[in-house]
């Protein structure tokens, strides 16, 4: 018998996303490979075989052992938008919004964004650190085991270099796996408010080349919306980065159907997320140039709004869609992407299944990573989840409650509840 390092057996059912190293589209986004009676064989931090639990322990000897319990083994999420790093939270905002202020009258009363910015530009290095890396280990025992991470609360040179510095050293520090994103063009800071070409000549100028330069990001990402960067700044702004290296993200139609969406096929961007108000126009055109709709509902729910993203119709037309919490300390303080599943269930008429996918293998294409994460398949690293539910339609089910029991991230548990604690190694 061949010895491995790890194997889980007794999974009631084993979700392993079978399928091509891609995000999912259409009725594929309904197959999750399910086996049940399963086991799964790691080695070295990857995947080796898995399959029907008798026909795996009669292969492998193991030095460790993990019984599921007759629970449900799965993907660890994949959260392919979140705005981590910043100095203060911003609950006073969401009284207001209970009070009928909507999210565009508070940011241009000088709350949203630009409320952020002054406490981050102020903040020391280390203290973001700190701070960011304690909300990032309350993502963990949620089941999250890979996260993007974005800048964009400081809207200086000097600043974001300090966000993207503090990502890094998260990625480094912490036991899941952060892919970082520049985004300098969040909002127009206020010493530029009457000087919005001054301050997209300051991005493609110098903060676009002094974090490339640093190799800080992977993407580039903008919030295209009418009341802060329009299309042709944006246009001009992702032209830019792209020149100097970066891949191309996009907040997108969040509020109204300027054209973001199209603007992301034209630009051939990774991902257009938000798209809450994304046309039937958008849609065509982000199907057509393979762009993935990343979906935020938390943040339309934390709003009070109801103008949830058309997942169905993006799905019906063959647009691969992915889900994220948009964790943040604005408009979406979640950290548990089973609440967003939860929500995409109710809110945008996705199945289960669709969710489940979205928030795995479609999250992991969103961050060009499927080839590695979001499926539990031979030679991906083992990044697993153990859910004590009785089936996998139980998760948006039972929510407000913590369904995870186990978190392994290369082979090696991070989390579980009989610990409750984050396991560094």
């Amino acid at each position: 018998m061949k010895k491995v390092d790890l194997i889980i057996d007794n999974c009631k059912e084993l979700l392993t996303l079978k399928g091509a190293n891609r995000a999912r589209t259409g009725s594929e986004m309904n197959d999750l490979g399910i086996i049940t009676n399963a086991a799964i064989a790691v080695s070295d931090g990857k995947i080796i075989d898995y399959g029907k639990e008798s026909e795996i322990l009669a292969k492998y000897d193991f030095n460790e052992h993990i019984d599921a319990d007759n629970n449900i083994v799965m993907p660890g999420f994949v959260d392919p938008h979140t705005h981590p790093v910043f100095y203060s939270t911003r609950e006073n905002e969401f009284e207001m919004r209970i009070t009928g202020k909507n999210y565009v009258e508070i940011s241009q009363s000088g709350g949203g964004i630009r409320c952020s910015i002054n406490s981050v530009r102020q903040a020391g290095e280390e203290e973001l650190f700190q701070l960011a890396q304690q909300r990032i280990k309350k993502l963990i025992p949620c089941g999250t085991t890979t996260i993007e991470a974005k800048s964009g609360y400081g809207l200086s040179t000097e600043s974001e270099l300090k966000m993207l510095r503090v990502i890094k050293r998260l990625n480094e520090s912490l036991p899941l796996d952060i892919v970082p994103t520049f985004m300098g063009a969040h909002e127009f800071p206020v010493e530029f408010k009457d000087d919005h070409e001054g301050y997209i000549k300051l991005l493609i100028d110098e903060m676009l080349p002094y974090v490339a330069q640093a190799e800080l990001a992977e993407y580039f990402d903008i919030f295209t919306e009418e009341h802060v960067y329009n299309i042709d700044e944006s246009r001009r702004l992702m032209q830019a980065a792209r020149a100097n290296g970066f891949k191309l993200r996009m907040h997108a139609d969040e509020i109204k159907p300027i054209g973001g969406a199209e603007l992301a096929a034209e630009m051939k961007a990774v991902s257009a997320d938000h798209l809450g108000a994304c046309s039937d126009a958008g849609i065509k055109a982000m199907q057509k140039q393979g762009v993935i709709a990343t979906l935020l509902p938390g943040t339309i729910f934390s709003l009070g709004m109801k103008s949830y993203a058309r997942a169905r119709d993006m799905i019906d037309a063959g647009v691969a869609v992915a889900l994220a919490t948009d964790y943040n300390p604005g408009s979406c303080n979640c950290d548990s992407m089973q609440f967003i599943i939860t929500l995409a269930c109710l809110q945008m008429k996705m199945t289960v299944a669709e969710a489940i996918t979205a928030a795995t293998i479609n999250a992991a294409a969103a961050l060009e990573r499927a080839d590695i994460i979001g499926s539990l398949e031979i030679g991906k690293q083992a990044d697993i989840i153990i859910l004590d539910m009785p089936s996998y339609k139980f998760l948006p089910y039972h929510f407000g409650s913590n369904n995870v029991t186990r978190v392994i991230k290369k082979g090696k548990t991070i989390w579980s509840d009989l610990s409750s604690r984050i396991i560094f190694h």
